[in-house]
């Protein structure tokens, strides 16, 4: 099929690796892959900020440029959130409210589209590290992911994947709310960093950049061995 990206603007930004990773894998399985260049930010700050008419104003070139793809696959369950559950909110009751409820069937964060929409779980990959895996809030509150990416972490060769005590906990980013409430974010990011700790793992795995990117930055800090990887960029090891 041909399959539409849509990258994260802190994946653009910051790890681009993130993206090419998933170009890598998803030419591998066969299926033709287009990132549109003229869409970026989703629009998600300005909406969980309450500033509605703003975020459809980032929003409605996004969902325009969208309409027609066959599938939309997300390197983030957070902006998955956004285009799949809140697009159709955001849009209701205005002239593209049909255009963002027929969007939304379409839409699919990364893990979600290899392991329940194709059925693929084994990718070949090899990664021999110790990894331990943080749910980002979004992709699993809003869009139900859970057992995809673990079922792809589990047939990764050489790999061993244990489990942190609070996994489901929020690791304090939230986008906005670690700007407004910075000493918060961070204690709440250092119990996550703990958890990590306690189970010996050399890598701290996610589906969100933007949650890795706010707890490497607080290891860092705090001279942790432990590095940050996105599932996507393990997957494509070989």
């Amino acid at each position: 099929m041909t399959v539409t990206l849509f990258i994260p603007c802190f994946v653009d930004s910051l790890y681009p690796g993130v993206g090419i990773s998933m170009v890598r894998i998803l030419e591998r399985l066969g299926h033709r892959v287009v990132c549109p260049e003229e869409i970026a930010c989703c629009g998600q700050p300005a909406f969980n900020s309450g500033y509605w008419p703003e975020a459809r104003e980032v929003a409605g070139p996004v969902l325009r440029r969208l309409q027609d793809a066959e599938v939309v696959v997300i390197a983030s369950g957070s902006c998955g959130a956004m285009l799949k559950v809140f697009y159709p909110q955001l849009f209701a009751e205005t002239a593209q409210a049909e255009a963002a409820k027929a969007l939304s069937p379409k839409v699919w964060e990364f893990s979600s589209f290899l392991a329940d929409k194709l059925g693929v779980t084994d990718l070949g990959a090899r990664f021999p590290a110790k990894v331990t895996f943080h749910d980002g809030c979004h992709g699993l509150r809003e869009l139900g992911i859970k057992t995809a990416p673990r079922r792809l972490l589990e047939k990764v060769q050489g790999l061993e994947l244990v489990e942190m005590a609070d996994a489901e906990t929020c690791c304090g980013f939230g986008g906005t709310f670690s700007a407004k409430f910075p000493m918060i974010s961070t204690a709440m990011g250092e119990v996550k960093c703990a958890g990590a700790a306690e189970t010996g793992a050399d890598y701290i795995v996610s589906n969100d950049s933007s949650c890795l990117m706010h707890v490497q930055g607080l290891l860092s800090r705090q001279g942790s061995p432990i590095k940050t990887l996105h599932l996507a960029e393990i997957l494509a090891q070989r």
